[in-house]
Order: structure tokens, then C-alpha cells, then sequence
């Protein structure tokens, strides 16, 4: 088991994406809270189309704001080659790249199939390498699709060779719809790690069935470092229906510190971040932590 997980927080992208849209200055108040939790990296913002996603169509706008904050790795998600161009020009150097390794779920995200969207890795790597920038492929729908129903691990193999092929940093598979069981999770961590050799290998789970805590320990029990997480769990899937929930950032520091776990999150921090995202966008979060508090006193 690792000693020390990285968080990364995705309350600003891919919590505030399913959202009705908040403006500029909110956004800007939920970062300062959640960058005053200690947290190293930050999901910011998506270049994706704004029609598809309105919620996030500020993103050159934040990018800009980012600058002030020298404590903090941001890093952006794309859907191709022109919104890693996109995220390059605005200032980002890192960038995440996702691909679902599911055909229904790959055609409603980004209008092309598991297939097609792969062979794009190449380009976007070589656009965020030759700006002196990072990619991470994010593998989506790593365990089921709402389209497809259960995705072959074979799939999920095949996306992550592709990446460490094609020049990928890092990887990262996701649990897009919050389907993922502990079992489960250890068999393709297992699978996927010598297919990548020495790459970083994360995971990003929503707690939409109720087992994102126990999802995101058991990857870790198998040599997971990377965790993604959103304050108060915030988020979801536009294109992945009933796909809400992400792990809550407050919930998974919790679990992971009194399993004597490293991170580098204040938690009663992130508690107050919690409450500052659901202030703003205006109804409850599913956390536990913003419910009952820490059981520690303090």
C-alpha cells in the first residue's frame, strides 16, 4: 500500500460541468477556497466546445486568473487536438487527454468512436511536448458504459498501450458512470499496470452507486498513487446519464488519513471549501463529511 496519494481537485471542471452555469467570480471564490486546502494539483477548467458544455465556456477567462497562484499544477481536460491547442495558447502545461473505452459512450462525449479518438493521442501529445507541456490520457468508461453496458477489459488494455505508445505522461482510468466495485477495480489496476511500464497511474471514481470511498481504496491497495476528487462531490457526466457524483475530496481525505495515508489536504479545509461550492451553486451536496463533520474534535 502506498504511504502518500495525490488528490487532484476537479471540482472546478468536471464538478461545475453538469452545473447551471456560475459566473467568473464564483468560480474564482470556490479556487481560492480549494487551493487554501493545501491541495497540489487542480483540474481548472475543459476547452471543450461551449455549446456542448456552457458551463464551462469561461475557460480562457480562468486560465488567465491562474497565474497568482504558484503553489498549484493546473491542468486542463481536451477533447482534441485543437482544444489542447486551445488550452496551450491560454497558458496551461498540462493537459489531460480523454478517451472512452467505449464506443456509445466515445461517440456522445466527443462525436467519434473509441477507435479514432485513440489515434488522436499522437497529435495532442506532440502538441502539449512541443509547447514544453504534459499529457495525461484519461481512459473513460474504464468498467461499464450507459450505452454499451459492461466495457471488455481488453478495450481498456488496448486505449492504455496506445498512450504509453504515443508519448502519454501519464494515465489515468475513470469510472465515468459509478459502477466500479473494489473486486473490479483490483483486476484491471492489475491488468493495466504492465501495459504501461513505470507511467504514473491514476483513477477517478463517482460515487453515484455508493461505492466511489471503497472503489478508490481498494485501487490504491493496488498501487494506485493518484486519486481525483471534488470538494463536497460535486459533478458528474453530461454525456453519461444518471452519472452524477464524484468522490467527495473532504470523504476521501478522511478515509485515507485514519488509514494512515498521506495526502496533501487540510481536511477541515476541504470541509469549508465544500460549503463554499454548495453556497454557490445553490443546492445539497451529496458529501458526508459536510453533513456530520470530522470525527476528531477541533
Amino acid at each position: 500500500m502506498s504511504a502518500h496519494v495525490t488528490i487532484r481537485e476537479v471540482c472546478l471542471r468536471d464538478g461545475l460541468q453538469i452545473e447551471t452555469p456560475i459566473p467568473l467570480s464564483a468560480k474564482l471564490e470556490l479556487l481560492d477556497a480549494v487551493v487554501a486546502t493545501g491541495v497540489r494539483e487542480i483540474e481548472a477548467t475543459a476547452f471543450v466546445s461551449p455549446s456542448k458544455v456552457p458551463a464551462l465556456a469561461d475557460a480562457p477567462e480562468l486560465a488567465a486568473e491562474l497565474k497568482r497562484f504558484d503553489t498549484v499544477e493546473f491542468s486542463a481536460l481536451v477533447a482534441s487536438p485543437n482544444g489542447a491547442k486551445r488550452a496551450i495558447a491560454a497558458g496551461l502545461n498540462s493537459i489531460e487527454y480523454v478517451v472512452s473505452a467505449a464506443d456509445g459512450h466515445s461517440r456522445a462525449n466527443v462525436g467519434r468512436g473509441t477507435a479514432e479518438a485513440t489515434a488522436a493521442i499522437a497529435d495532442v501529445a506532440r502538441i502539449a511536448h512541443d509547447s514544453g507541456a504534459t499529457i495525461e490520457v484519461i481512459i473513460a468508461t474504464a468498467w461499464d458504459c450507459p450505452f454499451d453496458g459492461p466495457t471488455p477489459p481488453q478495450r481498456v488494455l488496448d486505449v492504455a498501450s496506445a498512450a504509453a505508445e504515443y508519448g502519454a505522461d501519464r494515465i489515468a482510468i475513470a469510472d465515468t458512470i459509478g459502477t466500479a466495485t473494489p473486486l473490479r477495480v483490483s483486476s484491471l489496476v492489475a491488468r493495466v499496470r504492465p501495459v504501461i511500464g513505470e507511467l504514473p497511474l491514476g483513477a477517478h471514481f463517482h460515487n453515484t452507486r455508493g461505492t466511489g470511498l471503497a472503489s478508490a481504496y481498494a485501487a490504491v491497495q493496488a498501487g494506485v498513487t493518484r486519486l481525483d476528487a471534488s470538494v463536497g462531490g460535486l459533478g458528474g457526466c453530461p454525456f453519461a446519464p444518471g452519472a452524477s457524483g464524484n468522490i467527495a475530496t473532504e470523504d476521501l481525505v478522511y478515509l485515507l488519513r485514519d488509514c494512515d495515508i498521506g495526502v496533501d489536504v487540510d481536511l477541515r479545509k476541504a470541509i469549508d471549501a465544500a460549503a463554499v461550492a454548495q453556497r454557490l451553486v445553490g443546492h445539497e451536496l451529496p458529501s458526508a463529511l459536510l453533513r456530520a463533520g470530522d470525527r476528531l474534535p477541533g
